[in-house]
């Protein structure tokens, strides 16, 4: 017992770097959490022969990297909407049929993978190497490759650490991470900065895209985006780009009458995000899905609606909400 408890109080405070580890190289809370688990359990197999040669954490990184290149020998990469096909033209027509098969790429909730640090640069630097988008794009990349760019790019550790993890040499750990950084940027040219949630103007900006789409004032929300903005909904294939496609959709299928959702602010990926509660024939509002919002320059660039109801259990959210008499902004 005290041997365990002892593993327990040394590893335990790594648990959240690694799952935000895992899900950098898998793409799913719910596989990261996996990889998590399995790395625990085969770091407490291996325990009594752990001598100290590296740190506990570069051990137990070891341990998960290993274990996340195992977990996707076999799998697929994780797409989004927008990395299957083009984008819809008809907005009005009825949406194709959702592809619940596709592993599609989820969020994961700020709160699991928080490092807990009070350094404003550091939090910041977290944030970015949570960002969506870096995790869509890494998907494009082949196992090992993605292992390097997360070690060294976002990670910080130094070539010669990663090729003695990955049993390789420096130079082909240089030459996948140069690889690695081209099919990057071909895959997310110029993504846009991530800004803080808690910037005041952002979250105001929030409050209103909110109140607009429970209110189902679809002018409102509109006037929120940016005139290319995107919006995707996965399991759901079909996905829009630009205001004016974008505002026929809403109007056709989404915000039909005031108070049908309610928004509940959370935060994904570094990125401030909605938990969405949908009305039903009884008035209670039902778990429908996690919007993840991406801002730049004052307006909404993208909204991925992750129409999972599933999802919410994960960030610590009740299955449904009482009714509203009317529409509420977020605070």
């Amino acid at each position: 017992m005290a041997a365990s408890e002892d593993f327990a109080r040394l590893t335990d405070p790594f648990r959240p770097e690694l799952l935000a580890h895992c899900y950098r190289m898998l793409g799913s809370v719910h596989d990261a959490e996996d990889q998590v688990q399995e790395t625990m359990i085969r770091a407490w197999r291996s325990y009594g022969e752990f001598e100290g040669r590296a740190s506990l954490r570069t051990w137990l990184y070891r341990i998960a990297t290993n274990a996340c290149l195992r977990a996707l020998e076999n799998s697929s990469r994780r797409p989004l909407p927008s990395g299957l096909g083009a984008p819809g033209e008809y907005p009005e027509a009825p949406l194709a049929a959702a592809r619940p098969e596709v592993p599609w790429l989820q969020p994961i909730p700020d709160a699991l993978v928080s490092a807990g640090s009070a350094d404003p640069a550091e939090i910041v630097a977290s944030r970015q190497g949570m960002r969506l988008a870096l995790i869509a794009a890494m998907q494009y990349l082949p196992a090992r490759q993605r292992a390097v760019l997360i070690l060294r790019d976002v990670l910080r550790w130094r070539a010669a650490e990663v090729a003695e993890l990955l049993g390789t040499t420096t130079t082909a750990v240089n030459g996948m991470l140069q690889r690695a950084r081209v099919r990057l940027e071909q895959a997310a040219p110029g993504q846009d900065q991530i800004h803080e949630p808690a910037d005041p103007a952002d979250r105001a900006l929030l409050d209103r895209y909110a109140t607009a789409f429970q209110n189902a004032d679809v002018t409102a929300v509109l006037h929120l985006l940016r005139e290319d903005a995107v919006f995707e909904m996965p399991p759901e294939p079909t996905w829009f780009t630009g205001r004016e496609l974008i505002g026929r959709f809403l109007r056709s299928w989404v915000l039909a009458e005031p108070g049908r959702f309610q928004m509940i602010p959370t935060a994904a990926n570094g990125q401030p995000a909605f938990a969405v509660y949908m009305r039903g024939p009884d008035g209670v509002h039902r778990a429908h899905a996690i919007q993840l919002i991406t801002i730049a320059a004052s307006r909404v660039t993208r909204v991925i609606s992750f129409n999972d109801p599933g999802l919410l259990a994960t960030f610590g959210l009740p299955s449904a909400v009482p009714a509203s008499a009317a529409p509420v902004p977020c605070r």
